[in-house]
């Protein structure tokens, strides 16, 4: 038999398509489902046009309670995570299948009136600039992330 290591691990940078959609678990866990629209401009012909793939994101924890705190439609976010598909019934029997991010990470990139528009959250909780966990300010505004510019992804 043998054995081979694999790696589920997308990340997008995108603008929500609507406000974020908060819910709770039956265990009082925080949920948020959000849309966010890649695009990429593709050669057609003499011309280009742009190409726009929807993206389902789930967040949990503190990562969905400051999203739905701190995001709106047309945040620009970008997102690490892991892809994960299912099936369900839909009311009339029929089988449905979906694909979603599941967020281990989320980037606020354009958050108005903060003092630092690059905050990260991480896991269910925010990540200070030393790599220490801590849990995010409750506070009206997270608190800011110092990160060498060279870990950008763009």
């Amino acid at each position: 038999m043998s054995s081979f290591n694999s790696l589920n691990k997308v990340m997008i940078l995108g603008r929500l398509g609507r406000d974020p959609e908060k819910k709770y678990s039956a265990a009082g866990t925080a949920i948020c489902n959000i849309s966010v629209a890649t695009s990429e401009r593709v050669k057609k012909g003499n011309d280009f046009e742009e190409k726009t793939e929807w993206h389902r994101v789930i967040l949990f924890g503190s990562q969905a309670e400051n999203a739905s705190k701190f995001l709106k439609k047309g945040s620009l976010v970008f997102i690490e995570g892991r892809i994960q598909s299912r099936s369900y019934q839909d009311k009339e029997g029929n089988d449905r299948y979906i694909t979603e991010i599941i967020s281990n990470m989320i980037r606020f990139l354009d958050v108005k009136d903060s003092g630092d528009p690059y905050r990260v959250y991480q896991g269910g909780e925010q990540k200070d600039s030393g790599g220490n966990k801590e849990q995010p300010d409750t506070s009206s505004e997270p608190a800011g992330i110092d990160e060498d510019e060279d870990d950008l992804p763009f």
